[in-house]
């Protein structure tokens, strides 16, 4: 049974960012299996996080995030054609969007150790981080999940033998940095949610 499962069980929605909040601050983080570890660093960046234990509720939360933020009949940069049936069932405008209020992607994978998540051509084109929409809504799955970004590019270079893919980055910081932090001098906050889907 994976930490998520044992976590939050069979819980609705809106509990389970509370639950995941309350446990990130009650425990350290080199006791952390990989999956705490990541949940715990990408909350701690200012990521919103959903757990969804099927593609229903994948659906489902996608929907309350768009009525959460007033993003119906907006226009969405989206670059995956396997996701467009999520815009079209919610009247979202993907085709050459002039002002897109969102970027709705997959990743090549999740990097427990800074909470990032790492992203290349195939999810964002040669777009770097700063020419990104503000808001990013990310599907990912549970086995996206790995230690360090090392392994997240050995797992680049495994998946794609022959057609490789550029522009390899992460985005880390989620929020803006309430004071002057020189360690996200440089990068961009985003305001990123993360559906995650178990499939383990």
């Amino acid at each position: 049974m994976s930490f998520f499962k044992k976590l939050f069980g069979s819980s609705n929605a809106s509990s389970e960012e509370e639950n995941v909040s309350e446990y990130a601050g009650s425990i350290s983080d080199s006791h952390l299996s990989i999956d705490e570890r990541f949940i715990f660093n990408f909350k701690k960046n200012g990521g919103k996080f959903l757990y969804c234990e099927n593609k229903q509720e994948v659906a489902e939360q996608f929907e309350n995030i768009l009525e959460e933020n007033d993003w119906f009949e907006s226009e969405v940069l989206c670059y995956e054609p396997a996701l467009f049936n999520l815009l079209d069932e919610n009247k979202l405008l993907y085709t050459a969007p002039v002002k897109p209020k969102f970027l709705l992607a997959t990743c090549e994978n999740l990097i427990a150790d800074e909470g990032s998540i790492l992203f290349s051509s195939k999810q964002i084109k040669q777009n770097k981080p700063n020419e990104l929409p503000a808001n990013i809504v990310i599907i990912a799955t549970t086995s996206q999940i790995l230690s360090v970004k090392s392994d997240g590019l050995s797992a680049i270079k495994r998946k794609y033998e022959r057609d490789y893919p550029t522009n390899i980055t992460t985005i880390k910081y989620f929020e803006k940095a309430k004071e002057e932090d020189f360690t996200q001098y440089g990068s961009v906050a985003k305001n990123l949610y993360l559906l995650l889907l178990e499939d383990l």
